[in-house]
């Protein structure tokens, strides 16, 4: 469990840590005066330990030791699975579907060569980092790990979740992960959205290769979106 868990729960306490830091900004002068650089460096931080958590967990993620891609089909499949989120993504901006408001991560806030440096970290934790460290999390474990607390035929046993085939559906576990994965993200629908959809590829491909990278996909395209236009609040 913990491998997969910790990666995951590091990354949501450096988003705590954020917040804090950004209530406490309101009493303390030095926290005021960086209140805006703040959140761009400790992403790099945040990278960097939840790497070090991947890697260290790396030789006890079975689901990711077969192939990158089983088949031209599937690559297919997954990288318009990546594209299509992506395409949704940004067209489900509404109020309604809104939980707060994000201020965005706009890296050249920290002058010109830092923010190069910045945005290609940003880039590569969205796209390589941050889909590893979900995916193991909420369909590798969590998916499997609802299906370990709730079988479908009872018994006096509670089975451990690697005991679950990957791509097991049971109506519960998919909406499980779905709205808790939608709740992780500023747009809750969207978010909602995506994890359906993931979970959707999941079960097609029995595999987590083709969910790391279609997320990947998305996140590689939402960041080129929002150097592009400059539209921070996507990130």
């Amino acid at each position: 469990m913990w491998p997969r868990v910790l990666p995951f729960g590091l990354y949501m306490a450096f988003l705590a840590l954020e917040a804090l830091l950004d209530a406490a900004s309101a009493w303390v002068p030095f926290l005021a005066e960086s209140r805006a650089l703040l959140p761009l460096w400790l992403y790099p931080i945040k990278i960097v330990v939840v790497l070090g958590a991947l890697v260290y967990g790396w030789c006890q993620y079975d689901e990711l030791r077969d192939k990158l891609c089983a088949s031209l089909r599937e690559g297919v499949l997954t990288i318009g699975t990546g594209v299509a989120v992506y395409l949704a993504w940004v067209r489900m901006d509404w109020s309604w579907a809104t939980l707060g408001q994000g201020a965005g991560y706009n890296p050249w806030q920290a002058g010109v060569s830092a923010g190069a440096l910045l945005a290609a970290v940003r880039l590569f934790g969205a796209a390589v980092v941050v889909p590893i460290m979900e995916e193991l999390f909420w369909r590798s474990f969590l998916l499997r790990f609802v299906i370990s607390l709730f079988p479908e035929e009872k018994t006096n046993v509670t089975p451990e979740f690697t005991s679950i085939p990957l791509g097991t559906f049971t109506p519960l576990s998919f909406v499980v992960t779905v709205v808790l994965f939608g709740s992780e993200h500023t747009l809750w629908l969207a978010g909602m959205m995506a994890g359906a959809i993931y979970n959707l590829l999941l079960y097609k491909t029995r595999r987590l290769w083709p969910c790391v990278l279609a997320h990947g996909v998305t996140n590689l395209l939402l960041g080129v979106h929002v150097l592009v236009t400059q539209e921070w609040q996507w990130w």
